[in-house]
């Protein structure tokens, strides 16, 4: 028998987690093509490595652009590939839970669904991240308690209040991670004349980004190709010019915090200043981003203890337990 599959597409990385057996595959959101042929060359790990290193007739893309399938073949045959290492066959057809953003449209999430078929699964549902986030963090979802949770990924950050299986309050934005790494490129682009790559960028982000100022901050080197000469060049970044770089970006995510809090009945907001805030993806490890949320919202916040892993952790839990919790899926319509 096909064991059941939970699935969070993410922009940056897609997590698989089989039932039973825990996470077998964590890639990311990378797709290398031979553009003449549009044969699909590598994907996950190997595609990565290609990114801003190909002869002009392969690219390195990214099938989903701030949460949502910007291309519908690629990202199919992307899934199909990914599902035939977690052991998919035409014989073997799964049944596949999918995480998507609650910001996409009921257009958007009909292609997730779509494209989940075409590449290989029986039958397709869909998880909003938020709700998986919050069973994935091991918060009472199902209890009439409030639970807040802020999920920073690659294209996109929800924050949500979860209470008795549903959304109470929620604040989607198309913004994440990606932004950030854009907005760090086109600072040493504006400032020095120098164009840097989207993997650059993040490196920078990871050494020195921060949210608010910390001790023993240190500035890195960055290497790039100087716009006017076309020439090789290395420039200093500070922590505080990267930081003001993405200052927009931060304060975006904390200000969808706190309006996604304001917008909580008092009830539950009571309880979210007692059990605190709930951070995790990818980029909820910027260093700073917490104790600056923790700051805005005057609200305790907690870093999840597997940030990345735990949005496909809570829906692997639905996978588990398919048929109790089943009532948390949403249509493709709805």
């Amino acid at each position: 028998m096909a064991r059941d599959l939970a699935i969070d597409l993410g922009t940056a990385n897609t997590l698989v987690y089989a039932k039973g057996r825990g996470i077998v595959l964590n890639e990311p959101t990378v797709v290398a093509l031979n553009s003449r042929t549009r044969e699909v060359l590598a994907v996950g790990h190997d595609a990565w490595r290609m990114i801003g290193r190909t002869p002009g007739y392969i690219v390195a893309v990214r099938p989903l652009r701030q949460g949502a399938i910007t291309d519908f073949e690629i990202t199919e045959r992307m899934i199909r590939l990914l599902l035939q290492r977690c052991g998919v066959s035409r014989l073997n057809r799964p049944r596949v839970l999918i995480c998507v953003p609650s910001a996409i449209t009921a257009v958007e999430r009909r292609a997730v669904k779509e494209a989940a078929r075409e590449a290989g699964a029986s039958s397709a549902y869909l998880i909003e991240q938020p709700m998986a986030a919050a069973i994935g963090a091991g918060l009472a979802t199902h209890e009439p308690v409030g639970n807040m949770v802020v999920d920073v990924g690659g294209g996109t950050s929800e924050t949500a209040v979860v209470s008795l299986g549903g959304l109470v309050a929620l604040q989607a934005l198309r913004c994440g991670g990606f932004d950030m790494d854009s907005a760090i490129q086109n600072h040493v682009r504006r400032e020095y004349g120098v164009t840097i790559g989207e993997r650059t960028a993040e490196e920078v982000k990871l050494a020195i980004g921060s949210a608010r100022p910390y001790p023993g901050e240190v500035a890195a080197e960055v290497r790039g190709r100087e716009v006017m000469t076309g020439m090789p060049r290395t420039v200093v970044l500070s922590p505080a010019e990267v930081r003001g770089a993405i200052e927009e970006q931060v304060q975006q995510i904390v200000g969808a915090a706190v309006r996604c809090l304001g917008e909580a009945p008092p009830e539950l907001a009571q309880d979210i200043i007692f059990q605190g805030v709930h951070l995790l993806g990818g980029g909820a490890l910027l260093r700073g981003l917490a104790a600056r949320l923790a700051e805005e919202t005057s609200v305790p916040v907690h870093l999840v203890d597997m940030p990345l892993e735990c949005v496909v952790l809570g829906a692997g839990r639905c996978i588990e337990s398919f048929d109790s919790l089943r009532a948390l899926f949403v249509t493709a319509d709805g």
